[in-house]
């Protein structure tokens, strides 16, 4: 294990910050994780056990966990949930220092600005992760199958946090034009998960029907307009290929909106990944009606609110 001067902290130790936490701390033996409740709970009883096919398991018995961040790192991570971020950052605020990096690892295109807004001083670096990773019913953090790409760039001090993650064995990449490599995945995200959770169903029975293929390759070149429409350099080859990748998914393949909703939370992504564009498409005067059809069946169910 190594030893870093710095100060790492990750705020939210899910799926993906379970991750982050557990490869960063295997070799900076100061990293301080923040969770509340059941979470911390568990990680104080158990440690953070991450459970890696792409990065080898890693087990932190002893962990530097805090409820609350009340001393300012030098890297904070943020990997919570869209709606919890509002709240998060309004707690944070008071204890972050201008010299902290502020590194989001989150879904959608909005969390950089909100960040922004509450510490417009600070160098961020924005991130966007390919990943599948959760956390068990033990606690464990399960990353499953043969891939981790993070994608970084952005901040006056990029390189030296690609340094630091990979120093760590984080397989990081930074990129000069980070926006257009976090729509990328936004775009795929919003046929991926909407499509998957509006219908209940998996890629592979959405592919069994002609009429919801079609849908879903909709949702991509409405999200595409949408993108072009605010700036974004996404190419019509980058469109093509995240519907290719309709077409290799999985038959059993569902997303993690579609199992929020089948499991009754009461707190889901559905407008991150659905609300989003729908508003944008109503700001901008683009034609989207299945986003907007997709949009509303979520509000009528009371999934958007």
């Amino acid at each position: 294990m190594g030893t870093s001067e710095k100060k790492i902290a990750v705020l939210g130790i899910g799926g993906v910050g379970g991750y982050l936490a557990g490869m960063l701390a295997s070799y900076y033996d100061s990293l301080i994780m923040v969770a509340r409740g059941k979470r911390k709970e568990s990680l104080e009883k158990q440690g953070l056990k991450l459970i890696s096919d792409y990065s080898g398991d890693r087990w932190i018995k002893k962990v530097n966990i805090v409820e609350e961040l009340r001393e300012s790192p030098d890297y904070l991570f943020i990997c919570v949930k869209d709606y919890s971020l509002d709240r998060v950052l309004e707690e944070i605020q008071p204890y972050v220092s201008e010299d902290t990096v502020i590194i989001p690892v989150m879904n959608g295109v909005t969390p950089a600005k909100k960040i922004k807004a509450y510490f417009p001083n600070h160098d961020l670096v924005a991130g966007v992760i390919y990943i599948v990773s959760f956390v068990k019913e033990d606690g464990s953090v399960w990353q499953q199958g043969s891939f981790v790409d993070l994608r970084i760039g952005g901040g006056e001090r990029t390189l030296e946090v690609e340094e630091l993650l990979k120093k760590a064995g984080v397989p990081v990449t930074s990129y000069k034009d980070i926006d257009r490599e976090i729509w990328r995945k936004f775009i795929l995200n919003s046929a991926y998960n909407v499509e998957t959770a509006y219908y209940r169903q998996t890629i592979g029975q959405l592919r069994e029907n002609p009429k919801k293929t079609e849908e879903y390759h909709a949702l991509i070149l409405e999200a595409y307009e949408i993108a072009r429409a605010n700036g974004i350099g996404i190419t019509r080859e980058d469109i093509e290929d995240i519907w290719s990748k309709f077409f290799k998914y999985q038959y059993e393949a569902s997303s993690s909106l579609q199992r929020d909703l089948e499991a009754g939370k009461s707190k889901t992504e559905a407008d991150l990944f659905s609300g989003y564009l729908a508003r944008e498409a109503d700001r901008l005067g683009i034609i989207a009606p299945v986003t907007k059809r997709m949009y509303q069946g979520f509000c009528k169910d009371g999934y958007i609110k």
